[in-house]
């Protein structure tokens, strides 16, 4: 017998409480709790009556919509796992992940017949392909299994705490993605502390923008939104469009939304934010990456007390910190600038060296935490579950420190460091001094090796619109603001930065565009 709520019921909960209230707004499409709850059943009952049930994996290729948003309750009730990808993967990167969770079938939009074709091929396991849109051959159409089952009643799988609802796979900047295996108890516990802790006061009043891809952070995000029936709103354009999201915000009262530093500061630069009434904003939460000082105060200086900043990887479900909005500030001295907050409530962090022990206050180690936001492990591979648990924590791979007061400061990846002559370098103080140089508009620094030193810095600047500088320029400004060895021996002047798909600047692309450029070689030959 199961011991927790299927997390699936948080969707029939609300449908039952606010059946006419709007669950989700896409371009001007609405769908009512009611319906959606309506049509998830009607899609649990179809991929039952076709043998699939508990513990089944169902691999999601696509981009957001109404159905992407319905696949993830409908895995959730039937019990089964719903294994999203970044659709931006390649076909051969998305067949490797339907071997390696084993789905049984595949939702995929009729954009990506690539995908669906190499699934088939690699996957033993694949018994059902549903096309969004379109169906090719030997394909069900979505929205016939949809039509086919429409009213029936369902009830939610019975499920345990630990049994899987959602294979959130990492974005395996080493060797292949990985599974993290999040739960139905475990996700509970994030969606409470979600609310808590991010976007405390959320009710069915509020609304939502959902501006990145649901198959990660967003995913997690809308969680507590259905929790609370606050609706979500999808852009109804394929690309990022600042202008729309402003206008979205003005016309829908848009109270929050989850994204990443990087977008953040593109909506804040952008001449239609000046346009738009953005007052209904709450909370405008950032993750996955750090945000710099001077991106912040634009941010606070537009939007004002909104933004809240969390901390968390895929297999912590971004539950490790939060540094709330009323902790965000334009003076230096009324906020911990450079930190991304203190542990969330029910969760733990310690600094450790290499050999386990705990550090104290200020020491630099790295990053681990416990609590029940902690994942279950790596589906299919122990080797990485050992190393990344052990001793009772979770090893985030993250370099960082916590002050006296608790509050945590990320010093870097352990794989972004590195030493010259001997000293340690971390690339993040070089690019934060960099930022502050009125034409930097976007910077990565990363160590490559030296004959003389070991391994020295190269800058990647992209500058702003209509600024100019040289690198000797921007070499001097660094001088009397960090030690020697801490700075760039060289820059590269680039129109912009790789992003992965989730919006993140991954040192790996850079490192591989300097070589692909001939300028890496040469730098490093210096």
């Amino acid at each position: 017998m199961g011991n927790v709520m299927n997390l699936g019921c948080l969707l029939s909960d609300t449908a039952r409480r606010l059946p006419e209230r709007p669950s989700l707004i896409w371009g001007e499409r609405r769908w009512t709790w009611a319906e959606t709850s309506t049509r998830v059943d009607a899609l649990v009952a179809a991929l039952r009556r076709r043998g699939l049930g508990k513990g089944d994996a169902i691999l999601v290729q696509a981009k957001n919509s109404n159905q992407m948003f319905e696949s993830l309750w409908a895995a959730f009730k039937l019990g089964g796992i719903w294994v999203p990808t970044n659709y931006r993967l390649t076909a051969s990167e998305v067949a490797y992940l339907a071997t390696s969770s084993g789905a049984r079938a595949m939702i995929c939009d009729d954009t990506f017949p690539q995908h669906a074709e190499a699934v088939k091929q690699a996957s033993p396991a694949l018994q059902l392909t549903i096309a969004i849109g379109r169906p090719g051959d030997g394909q069900l159409s979505y929205e016939d299994l949809v039509a086919e089952s429409h009213g029936v009643a369902v009830e939610a799988a019975e499920v345990d705490y630990d049994d899987p609802c959602w294979f959130f796979y990492t974005s395996g900047t080493t060797g292949r993605p990985k599974a993290a295996v999040l739960t139905h108890g475990q996700l509970a516990f994030v969606t409470n502390n979600h609310l808590a802790d991010l976007m405390p006061g959320t009710t069915a009043e509020d609304a939502s923008l959902v501006v990145a891809p649901l198959s990660h952070g967003a995913g997690v995000h809308v969680l507590s939104q259905v929790a609370r029936g606050a609706p979500s709103v999808l852009p109804a354009g394929e690309k990022f469009d600042e202008e729309e999201i402003w206008r979205l915000v003005e016309r829908r009262r848009i109270t929050n939304m989850f994204t990443v530093p990087t977008i953040l500061t593109r909506m804040v630069r952008h001449p239609a934010v000046d346009r738009c009434d953005h007052a209904s904003l709450r909370y405008v939460i950032y993750a996955g990456a750090p945000m710099y000082r001077a991106d912040q105060k634009e941010a606070l200086e537009k939007l004002g007390k909104v933004i809240v900043q969390y901390y968390g990887l895929g297999e912590v479900t971004g539950n490790i910190t939060v540094l709330p909005r009323e902790l965000h500030s334009l003076d230096d001295d009324a906020m911990p600038v450079g930190s991304c907050g203190y542990a969330r409530t029910g969760m733990e962090i310690a600094i450790k060296d290499a050999e386990g022990r705990r550090l104290s206050a200020g020491a630099q180690g790295e990053i681990c935490v416990r609590g029940p936001a902690v994942f279950a492990g790596y589906h299919d591979n122990p080797e990485a579950n050992a190393k990344a648990l052990k001793d009772g924590w979770f090893h985030t791979g993250d370099l960082g420190r916590l002050d006296e007061r608790g509050f945590l400061y990320i010093t870097g990846r352990a794989s972004d460091m590195y030493i010259s002559g001997g000293s340690n370098v971390y690339p993040r103080e070089a690019e934060e001094a960099l930022l502050t140089h009125p034409a930097v508009a976007e910077v990565a620094v990363l160590g490559v090796p030296d004959a003389e030193w070991g391994e020295t810095g190269v800058a990647v600047v992209v500058l702003e619109e209509g600024e100019s500088a040289t690198a000797e320029e921007l070499l001097a400004f660094l001088k009397d603001k960090l030690a020697r060895y801490k700075q760039p021996r060289r820059l590269f002047f680039w129109d912009e930065l790789p992003k992965s798909g989730y919006g993140k600047v991954p040192k790996h692309l850079i490192r591989q565009e300097l070589y692909a450029r001939g300028e890496l070689a040469e730098a490093a030959a210096q």
